[in-house]
């Protein structure tokens, strides 16, 4: 008996209203959409595992100093595009406090979120020497950083680190690294979309690798200390998260506020830049720019102001408010944010139970841990045809053939899992794997 919450033919003709071409390999937006604009229809509601967006209150902390910053008058005054010197000298600490990092102030460059931290970074990264004009992603990975170099007409490379990990990731990135034509190399770490860990000595391997082609390491640390398995978030405190930092002055530190403090509206990040990269000065950056050529002078002045123009001063003093009080050890921001461990656990728990199976299920020395995401499998669906199947159902998520991918599943988010609705997937998912057997 199918026992579908949604019929194909209704989902079907909310796709062609919306206009979405592939379904199958629908964006983050797209499968957004359409999960939305089912719920508007019926009243149904989803379990909405598609966009990353937290699921947890602002921090009280960062809330309060900015209606103090706005009461002072900073919304009057334009801040300096290098940052206020408050938020600079915080995540310098920060860095130092939580991964155990020399950084100087002058190198920690706010930005309006990950993604403008990457963005200029992609552009300061494959202008600086000519012929050097790649980006290599190690996949799975986000998405909307492909299309930002689709905007900028900058080429990628990309491989799927799944059956790379350990001893054979270094042979695996040479291969790229040895044509002398990478800028730099991406990854999330934890990961999005799989929630695997690079470990401690592939880390040093990018990082070794780095140093020897002059590549710049971007280092996307959005879900920082959120690898549960380890009691990290201690500040001054080992054992500190693995770092590609540690073994090269080639790196860019990309760390957001959204989901460690769940300050996602307020549009916050840093890119905090080795000395070494910060000071270097490059022939080609100052010919373009008419500049001083100094790396991270011409990220900020150069690059950045033109596409932000700052940010905003308020959300600069919340965001070092915040960092501070990490470091003073007065916010605990990794026991804030392990609810998304446990909602995770117990999500697996429903999918794996009703046949499911995890896709990134290990690390090179231990079973991938619990977190903000994780990778979902059923027999041998498609990415593709696992999303609609569980669209039918009330279960929304993407393809993980959009993040880079070559595995065949989709991934789910447990951001937006509320206490009500974990009854509401075991009824889904139950009804699924009997509409599905497997063989």
């Amino acid at each position: 008996m199918d026992r579908k919450v949604f019929s194909e033919e209704l989902v079907d003709r909310v796709v062609k209203e919306l206009q979405i071409a592939d379904l199958d390999n629908a964006t983050i937006g797209e499968v957004l959409l359409v999960a939305s604009r089912l719920e508007e229809l019926t009243g149904i509601p989803f379990i909405r595992m598609d966009q990353g967006s937290p699921g947890l209150e602002a921090n009280r902390i960062g809330v309060e100093a900015e209606k103090a910053a706005l009461d002072r008058g900073v919304g009057s005054r334009y801040p300096a595009a290098a940052g206020v010197p408050e938020l600079k000298g915080q995540a310098a600490r920060f860095v130092k406090a939580f991964l155990n990092v020399d950084i100087s102030p002058m190198s920690c460059v706010p930005t309006t979120g990950g993604v403008a931290a990457s963005f200029a970074s992609f552009i300061a990264c494959t202008q600086r020497i000519p012929g050097k004009d790649k980006v290599l992603f190690i996949d799975p990975g986000f998405p909307i950083q492909k299309s930002q170099l689709k905007i900028l007409g900058v080429e990628c490379e990309s491989f799927d680190v799944h059956d790379f990990r350990g001893n054979a990731l270094e042979a695996k990135l040479e291969s790229y690294l040895r044509k002398g034509d990478i800028a730099a190399i991406v990854y999330s770490n934890p990961n999005n979309p799989a929630w695997i860990c690079l470990e401690d000595s592939e880390l040093s391997v990018i990082g070794r690798l780095a140093t020897e082609y002059d590549a710049v390491v971007m280092e996307d640390l959005a879900y920082f200390c959120m690898d549960f398995r380890h009691p990290y978030g201690r500040p001054y405190e080992p054992p500190y998260p693995p770092t590609a930092a540690r073994y090269t002055d080639n790196y860019i530190l990309m760390l957001s506020s959204s989901k460690i403090f769940s300050y996602a509206g307020q549009r916050m990040a840093l890119a905090c830049i080795s000395d070494g990269l910060f000071g270097r000065y490059y022939p080609e950056l100052a010919r373009r720019y008419s500049d001083s050529g100094i790396f991270g002078q011409t990220f900020i002045a150069s690059i950045l102001y033109m596409i932000t123009s700052g940010c905003t001063a308020s959300t600069q003093y919340a965001y070092a408010e915040m960092l501070k009080a990490s470091c003073d050890g007065l916010l605990d921001f990794n026991a804030d944010t392990a609810e998304y461990a446990s909602r995770a656990h117990r999500m697996k728990k429903i999918f794996t139970d009703n046949g499911f199976h995890i896709v990134y299920d290990s690390d090179v020395t231990l079973p991938v841990g619990d977190g903000f995401f994780f990778t979902l499998g059923y027999g041998s669906m498609t990415g593709g045809e696992l999303l609609r199947e569980l669209l039918y159902y009330g279960v929304s998520c993407i393809n993980l053939s959009t993040t880079g991918s070559m595995q065949q599943g989709v991934r789910a988010c447990t951001s937006r899992m509320t206490e009500d609705l974990y009854p509401v997937l075991q009824e889904r998912m139950k009804a699924f794997s009997e509409d599905h057997p497997l063989g």
